[in-house]
């Protein structure tokens, strides 16, 4: 196919490939789950591009335009670039605080496991590991932050102290069972 029938990125595309460039896809009809906290660090980080970023970019791009011949000037060029990646994150950041339905934590209660939770598990080996069930955007399984909708999360949810629950990962099928849940 000839490169005249392409189309170039232009920084400007549907919502979906926003937001697969940026992150994990919300399912198709639910709402963004976070913790105070998950939403704070995404409207923090939200003002810092708006109000900081931003703006120094667009000084930057002002300025190399206005030195002449665009077509092989870098800092317009790179600038031109970079304001198209920042906006990019704008745009996912805004739909993603628009579909937010912040979740506190502490205000769970009950010995389910919910949104929220950190829930304490024993395997099959006697080997115990603690997981917070976090939004998608807080995700950290290196701290034992997992997403709301990971395979392990998914297996926890609504199981209480002294439930089994299996749950598919890359190893096989794993049984758990919860030793603790705990808010806040």
């Amino acid at each position: 196919m000839s490169k005249a029938f392409t189309k170039e990125d232009s920084g400007v595309g549907a919502p979906e490939a926003d937001e697969a460039e940026e992150g994990i896809p919300l399912p198709r009809g639910t709402k963004n789950y976070m913790t105070p906290a998950g939403a704070e660090r995404l409207r923090t980080e939200l003002k810092q591009l708006l109000n900081e970023a931003r703006p120094e970019v667009v000084r930057t791009v002002s300025w190399a335009a206005s030195n002449g011949d665009r077509s092989e000037n870098g800092d317009y060029i790179y600038g031109k670039k970079r304001l198209r990646e920042i906006d990019r994150r704008i745009r996912f950041l805004q739909r993603r605080l628009d579909h937010a339905e912040v979740v506190d934590p502490a205000q769970q209660k009950g010995d389910r496991v919910l949104f929220g939770a950190q829930v304490t598990v024993e395997d099959e080996d006697g080997a115990r590991r603690t997981y917070r069930i976090v939004g998608i955007d807080e995700a950290d399984p290196a701290r034992g932050d997992v997403s709301w909708i990971s395979p392990i999360a998914r297996a926890l949810q609504g199981a209480r102290v002294g439930d089994v629950v299996t749950f598919r990962a890359p190893q096989g099928e794993q049984e758990l069972e919860i030793v603790s849940v705990r808010f806040g």
